[in-house]
C-alpha cells in the first residue's frame, strides 16, 4: 500500500485543463476546469503562514487562475488537500520539523473538516491555538468571521 506522501508526489499525469461539457455542464456552468495534481493543491496549504486561514474555494480560484481557466474541480481539490494534510502528520511522525500546515485549510465556508488528521478534536486544538475561535453549528464546526483572517494566495 501506498505511504501518503507516496500518493501526494503521485501526479497520475495531472494537471490536465479541458472543456466541462456532457453530465458536468448543468452542475458546474460552462467554460473550462483543471483538474490539478496533488503537489499543486500542497504548495498553496504549505504558503498560509500562522494565523491565517484558507478554504478549498480559495485554493481552486489560485489553481484555476494559474492555469487560466474558469474553475478548478471541487472534488479532485478537497480530496489532494486530505492526502496533503495525511502526508503532512506522516512526514511529521518520521522526525519531519517543516510540514504543510493543514489544518489551517478549511472546507468551503469556513467549516472544519473530520477527515483530516485527528479529527474536529485535533483541528480545534491546532486553530485554537493560533488564535481561531470555533463554533458549533449543530453537529458541525466552523472558524467564527474566518473570512477576516483568509490568506490572499492568488
Amino acid at each position: 500500500m501506498k505511504s501518503w506522501r507516496e500518493k501526494l508526489a503521485d501526479g497520475k499525469g495531472l494537471p490536465k485543463v479541458g472543456r466541462i461539457a456532457g453530465r458536468m455542464s448543468p452542475r458546474w456552468g460552462t467554460g473550462t476546469m483543471v483538474i490539478p495534481a496533488p503537489p499543486e493543491v500542497d504548495a498553496i496549504m504549505a504558503r498560509v503562514p500562522r494565523g491565517r486561514l484558507i478554504t478549498i474555494a480559495e485554493i481552486r480560484a489560485a489553481l484555476a487562475k494559474k492555469h487560466g481557466v474558469t474553475r478548478a474541480c471541487p472534488i479532485t481539490t478537497g480530496i489532494f488537500a486530505w492526502i496533503a494534510a495525511h502526508a503532512a502528520e506522516e512526514a511529521k511522525a518520521d522526525g519531519g520539523r517543516k510540514i504543510t500546515p493543514w489544518w489551517r485549510t478549511l472546507k468551503t465556508g469556513g467549516e472544519l473538516n473530520p477527515k483530516y488528521p485527528g479529527g474536529i478534536k485535533e483541528l480545534k486544538r491546532r486553530l485554537k491555538a493560533e488564535g481561531h475561535r470555533v463554533v458549533a453549528r449543530g453537529r458541525r464546526f466552523f472558524v467564527q468571521n474566518y473570512e477576516d483572517q483568509l490568506f490572499e494566495s492568488r
